[in-house]
């Protein structure tokens, strides 16, 4: 098979292509190897070129994300990517007999194989950050390949594909962000630290069993969508929609250790330094596996931010960034990431001491992170001493034993 070929025909003519695939022979092997590990190559080869190399910026200033930290966005993003669409493959096979299709482990992973094709061509748009928002436009193609993939490989009714698409969408956008915060978990916040409080890294995988529960609640709230659908009821809708999230979310993942549990570990005073304000965030509400604490800390010129960080059981892939040990530094800045034990950990300061960053990656996920303007490096990582990061290990997530 033709890489450049199956993609220009998948995109031009998917009617026929599509019916081409269904009767063709193929291994997950020969799936990954002779096209997917092809073309996702591309978004992250021109993400790393666009903000490595080239930078993002305006008006005479240019930001660039340090090239170090480009190639291990670039690697995890990748490999996440790869993952992805093997997880998509596994929620669409789930849910065949719900809307009257054939499971087929092998068709769901050509399924979504070839119908990711348009979104990751589209990655090319990543090599000029400002324009990376056509590749959204160009994802978009991809849904309605998967629209009209679905009644031929895995032979569902026709009328039963819209449904069907829209749950297996929910699904693909969890697992898009999922991939997306991992991929850029290891790249320094810059000045934009104290911005906001930031994204939850994830990552994704907790095997069959959940995603047999995760199928069952997903089919559940199909049936309302398709409820929904004939009633016209938007509200009716909107409360399916985010059930399936929900549930596409515990496919990847489970939920999190309690917020309160976070909160509980931030000290009142860190280094001296009594502590100013005061955050909590948990994603239950919007049947996101996630929660996140995070506490500022100051007086004069010192300002510090300790944030931690659980993606549920999504958070065991973040270890995968202990693969990437690494150490660059130029004549201004240091980064540095590397592994003790379980746990990986990260730095990177600037040698004046104007900003410092510290981040331990614990071995069930928890992700902390010590920030500092005008304070050294050596003085962050004493400050991260001071907090509890045993008691952060040794939490129970919900629902776990």
């Amino acid at each position: 098979m033709h890489v450049i070929e199956r993609a220009k025909d998948i995109l031009l003519k998917p009617k026929e292509t599509w019916a081409a695939i269904a009767v063709e022979a193929a291994t997950p092997a020969g799936l990954y190897t002779g096209y997917l590990m092809i073309l996702a190559a591309i978004p992250a080869v021109c993400g790393f070129i666009g903000m490595s190399l080239i930078g993002v910026g305006g008006f005479g200033f240019t930001f660039r994300v340090p090239v170090l930290a480009g190639l291990a966005n670039m690697v995890v993003s990748y490999v996440l990517s790869l993952v992805g669409v093997y997880l998509l493959a596994l929620v669409i096979n789930a849910l065949a007999p719900t809307f009257g299709g054939t499971a087929s482990p092998i068709q769901a992973l050509k399924l979504a194989v070839y119908a990711s094709t348009a979104a990751l061509l589209g990655g090319v748009f990543a090599l000029l950050p400002a324009m990376a928002i056509l590749g959204l436009v160009a994802a978009l193609y991809s849904l309605y390949l998967l629209y009209a993939g679905l009644p031929v490989l895995m032979r569902n009714p026709p009328e039963r594909s819209l449904p069907y698409t829209a749950v297996v969408v929910v699904a693909a956008i969890v697992l898009g962000v999922v991939i997306g915060a991992l991929g850029s978990l290891f790249t320094p916040s810059g000045p934009a630290m104290w911005g906001g409080a930031g994204q939850a890294p994830a990552a994704a995988g907790q095997g069959a069993a959940g995603l047999e529960a995760a199928g069952k609640k997903m089919e559940e709230a199909a049936r309302r969508m398709e409820e929904a659908q004939k009633s016209g009821d938007a509200n009716q809708a909107a409360a399916a929609a985010a059930q399936a999230m929900a549930a596409a979310m515990g496919a990847a993942g489970g939920q999190a250790v309690a917020v309160q549990s976070l909160k509980a570990v931030l000290p009142g005073t860190l280094g001296g330094l009594p502590r100013t304000g005061l955050e909590a965030h948990d994603g239950a509400a919007m049947g996101l596996p996630t929660s996140q604490a995070s506490a500022e800390y100051g007086r004069g010129d010192a300002l510090v931010r300790v944030s931690i960080v659980d993606a549920g059981g999504l958070g065991q892939l973040a270890q995968l960034a202990g693969k990437l040990q690494s150490e660059h530094e130029t004549e201004t800045s240091v980064e540095k990431t590397w592994q003790e034990g379980s746990r990986t950990l990260q730095q990177s300061y600037e040698k004046d001491g104007s900003q410092s960053e510290f981040k331990v990656v614990l071995g069930n996920g928890v992700i902390v992170t010590v920030e500092a303007q005008n304070m050294a490096i050596k003085e962050v990582q004493a400050l991260m001493g001071q907090i509890d990061l045993p008691a952060l290990e040794s939490l129970q997530r919900k629902g776990t034993s």
